[in-house]
């Protein structure tokens, strides 16, 4: 187990003191005023944002061969309109809209309907872009494909590729464009379909919702409970249906690991994934959230115990968000914009100077994978970029797709 995350080190917290006596660079780091870290952090970030442009942009002369958030085009666009709220470069705007255009026609009759790895994801982007750009033309365009979008056969219910995915388009646009862009009325009747599928394979078991993917009912956020849970969390719905997603995770919570983290799927009794997109970060991430929504304090406590599990074992041999460091420290900033509490601002931050500081030795080193799609958003150092654009604002953070 040990051998999928480096061993954390790094104090549990330390007071900012600049004129400390540090035992490495990386302690001097975290000994550094958050201010000065954040400047380091942020020209990191515009560094690796046009090192990311020039691999995935430049170097394929302006083609979207992979259109996906995940790991294509779209990912980049996502990370330039990051780096364009944070500096106010008009230039990173521009471009990401060029970059969604190329998208646009990528997309065109792609049978997938989600945010992270479907079409949804490029209207729905290119709308907010649009929209921040002045371009009432092009919003309206994003707009129209978007409601244009159908779901064709049996779609799955997960967040990667399922309804839920789509569903999360549909709140990022009513949250940026404005309320009742997509009707409630529309979502709502989707999130009923979605329940009532979660309660039919579930066949009044002890789980009030289940969900299978490929087969398998998996638990995590990319693909199972965690990020079903998470996204209807946003609708509006009848009080039985908020008890079962409550049930649902209380379910998960009664049948958590010893150690504190959660399964990948039903039934698994391997406890070594420690990511977002399985196991303790995505869990942590969907709590917090029930937390804010039930208004109940076991939902916080059992966060800041999966975000425990994150600390310890969170140090991952990859860089990326889906599966890696960068994904985990957003546990943290997450707990941080709930609480105000300095100690979770202060473990993001340790995650993301581990980052900058080892990242780029470790994987010229061979130590730690770069990703398969090294400079895309989910997988690679895009996301890495986004982490560290994030640490500027950590009060305005979100993990990419999944936090609105």
């Amino acid at each position: 187990m040990a051998d999928r995350f480096f061993p954390n080190e790094m104090p549990a917290f330390v007071e900012e003191n600049e004129g400390v006596l540090a035992p490495s660079p990386l302690h001097s780091l975290l000994y550094l005023p958050y201010p000065k870290t954040a400047d380091k952090l942020l020209r990191a970030a515009l560094d690796l944002k046009e090192k990311v442009v020039k691999e995935t942009w430049v170097r394929l002369r302006g083609r979207a061969k992979d259109f996906t958030l995940y790991t294509g085009a779209l990912g980049t666009a996502f990370l330039l309109f990051k780096a364009y709220q944070v500096t106010n470069n008009r230039g990173d705007l521009s471009l990401c809209s060029e970059i969604i255009r190329a998208c646009d026609v990528a997309s065109q009759g792609d049978p997938h309907v989600t945010f992270i790895c479907g079409r949804a994801g490029v209207c729905a982007l290119g709308a907010v872009v649009a929209k921040h750009a002045g371009d009432e033309a092009l919003l309206n365009h994003y707009l129209s494909s978007f409601r244009g979008i159908r779901m064709r056969g049996k779609v799955p219910n997960e967040l990667l590729y399922g309804r839920v995915g789509y569903l999360w388009a549909c709140c990022f646009l009513n949250k940026h464009i404005g309320e009742g862009t997509i009707p409630t009325t529309h979502m709502g009747a989707l999130a009923k379909e979605i329940i009532t599928d979660g309660k039919r394979l579930s066949n009044r078991g002890r789980c009030p919702l289940m969900y299978e993917w490929h087969g398998k009912k998996y638990w995590g956020a990319a693909h199972g409970l965690a990020g079903i849970m998470h996204v209807l969390m946003d609708m509006d719905l009848k009080p039985d249906e908020k008890e079962d997603i409550k049930g649902t995770l209380q379910y998960m919570i009664r049948n958590r690991f010893p150690s504190g983290n959660y399964p990948s799927s039903e039934g698994s009794n391997n406890d070594r994934l420690v990511h977002w997109c399985h196991g303790a970060p995505g869990v942590s991430l969907t709590l917090t959230k029930a937390s804010q929504v039930f208004q109940e304090e076991q939902f916080l406590q059992v966060a800041v115990e999966a975000a425990e599990v994150v600390w310890n074992r969170g140090l991952l041999k990859r860089v990326g968000i889906c599966h890696g460091i960068s994904g985990n420290a957003y546990v943290f900033l997450s707990l941080y914009r709930l609480t105000g509490k300095v100690e979770y601002l202060y473990r993001a931050k340790a995650f993301a100077c581990f980052l900058l500081d080892k990242a780029n030795k470790l994987i010229a080193d061979g130590l730690m994978h770069g990703g398969d799609r090294p400079y895309s958003l989910f997988e690679g150092q895009a996301g890495m970029a986004h982490l560290f654009l994030d640490m500027v604002r950590p009060s305005e953070s979100r993990f990419p797709a999944y936090e609105l």
